[in-house]
């Protein structure tokens, strides 16, 4: 039987008036007048530095933004001057380490190929918050090159940052490779934060992290300005502790960029679509298809997951159970192929754009950076699927072409698409994993399972909302949809999360105390 967990000896955290508090109420106190954006900076530094740098040591942020004041200090002269901009004026963010900057602070991917000079310009995510009034309070760590560098890594961990922890119990993983984003937002370091996402990168962390994560349709958000793994798949998308906050940063960063041709055929949105989304009735009436069968993540999981299927049927929604997706499981070498195929084209286009100062300008040299650079950046894990990825063709190459058509066709024509036509869905659910496993840098990842992948290799929407724990460990539920559902998806997730208030405060355990069995009578 499980024991208690285990007592935290992490002294309290100062600003506790920032634990858990929601973008619209930071807005509020500061149109009030009892805070300012500076005040704010200030606040959720020493956050950082009470809970990431010292005390439960979490290693979430890896650089602070050294112009986070000066900027709040301008956002407070103008909500003087001129009102807020928006709902995220003066509000300190968070931004994974993918994300270039053109500032002061670097962009790496974790890795150490990319520390030696900054990006030359904000990407296209980065300069959408900063004009909705957003304070870039800095970066945060990841799974170096969001994952994709060996198959056998440890996520959380990079050459650059360390091994991020999980705020829940801190001998846990954070999964990846959002792993600083949600951690941090977990432990309430930022308002929210950016992740992004191949295939679970925003999603399955967030889960961990008892957080919600949003990872949008593909080109609803523009890529231009983040490193890079395939661009048939990446994406940025919302980290927060509601799925409002997700919905006011997701407003926040969509839009038509011409860096990024995915972007031209979004649809035309309201300047509030996603807000008026939020409806605590949102799911009565809508037809919910249940998708199970997702690895082996234990008879705990999916007690949770049929009780949260059992709150959407109170909630008036139409429960339809089981819905076949069809075979997955035959897209792990398909997706692979364009992932590896794309990572070795969209690499050297990315290092080719990062102006002078940086070691690499091909996955070649990256591969080579990493063999020279040997005890820091090989210590743990490999490369072998950047040196895969070096073998492969370019982007006319006949495996990669038949490779991706079959993922369309399995994911989304076949998949996704064709199973709510099916069956009149608004809205797929699953449980987006397991809880959190023991984090192990010599054996790697103990991963459980995750439905993230019909989404992510179909390029359609897909959130995660806290819906239980299993010893204290955070489990999450995904709705997803087809291409461009945000919507609906958060209408639902929205519905659900108010009636369920299922998200539960970390405590920076040391660990988990899981006591033996008791003996049996003889």
């Amino acid at each position: 039987m499980p024991g208690a967990p285990a007592a935290s000896d992490a002294p309290p955290a100062p600003h506790a008036d920032l634990e858990e508090a929601t973008i619209t109420e930071l807005a509020a106190r500061q149109q009030r007048g009892e805070l300012t954006a500076q005040g704010l900076v200030e606040r959720f530094t020493a956050r950082i530095e009470a809970i990431d740098r010292r005390g439960p040591a979490l290693r979430s942020v890896i650089e602070l933004n050294p112009d986070a004041l000066a900027i709040a200090a301008k956002l407070d002269e103008e909500r003087r001057t001129k009102g807020p901009r928006g709902p995220l004026h003066g509000v300190p963010i968070l931004l994974k380490d993918n994300l270039d900057t053109g500032d002061r602070m670097l962009t790496t991917a974790g890795s150490l190929a990319l520390a030696a000079a900054p990006a030359p310009a904000d990407s296209h995510v980065v300069a959408r918050l900063r004009a909705a009034g957003a304070v870039i309070l800095g970066k945060t760590n990841l799974s170096e090159w969001a994952n994709i560098r060996s198959s056998k890594s440890t996520s959380g961990w990079s050459a650059r940052g360390g091994l991020t922890r999980n705020p829940y119990a801190l001998d846990r993983n954070t999964s990846g490779s959002s792993s600083g984003s949600a951690a941090a937002v977990a432990a309430s370091l930022c308002a929210a934060a950016i992740g992004t996402e191949t295939d679970g990168s925003i999603v399955s962390p967030a889960s961990l992290c008892g957080i919600v994560g949003l990872k949008p349709t593909v080109g609803l958000v523009s890529r231009a300005g983040i490193v890079p793994i395939a661009h048939t798949q990446d994406t940025a998308g919302p980290m927060t502790r509601s799925v409002a906050d997700a919905a006011i940063v997701l407003q926040a960063i969509v839009g038509v960029d011409p860096r990024d041709p995915a972007t031209s055929g979004q649809p035309a949105l309201a300047a509030d679509t996603y807000l008026r989304a939020l409806d605590r009735n949102g799911a009565r009436g809508r037809r919910v298809g249940v998708v199970r069968a997702w690895g082996n993540l234990g008879k705990a999981v999916t007690a949770i997951f049929d009780e949260a299927i059992e709150e959407l049927r109170r909630l008036g929604a139409v429960i339809v159970d089981p819905v076949d997706l069809g075979p997955m499981s035959k897209l792990d070498d398909p997706e692979l192929e364009v992932l590896l195929t794309e990572l070795k084209a969209d690499m050297a286009t990315y290092l080719a754009g990062r102006g002078p100062g940086i070691a690499a300008r091909t996955l070649d040299d990256l591969v080579r950076f990493n063999r020279e650079h040997a005890a820091d950046e090989l210590r743990w894990f490999g490369q072998e699927l950047f040196e895969q990825a070096l073998t492969k063709g370019g982007l006319d190459a006949p495996a990669y072409r038949e490779a991706l058509a079959t993922c369309r066709r399995i994911a989304r024509d076949e998949g996704i698409v064709a199973a709510m036509a099916r069956e009149h869905l608004d809205v797929l659910v699953a449980p987006t994993g397991g809880p959190a496993w023991l984090s192990d840098l010599v054996n790697g990842d103990s991963f459980t399972g995750s439905s993230s992948t019909p989404a992510a290799v179909a390029g359609c929407p897909s959130i995660t909302v806290p819906a239980g724990a299993r010893d204290g460990l955070p489990i999450g539920i995904s709705f997803f949809a087809g291409p461009y559902a945000e919507a609906m998806i958060l209408r639902v997730a929205f519905a659900y999360e108010q009636a369920t208030k299922r998200r539960i405060k970390p405590r920076f355990l040391a660990t988990i105390d899981l006591a033996p069995p008791a003996p049996r009578a003889r």
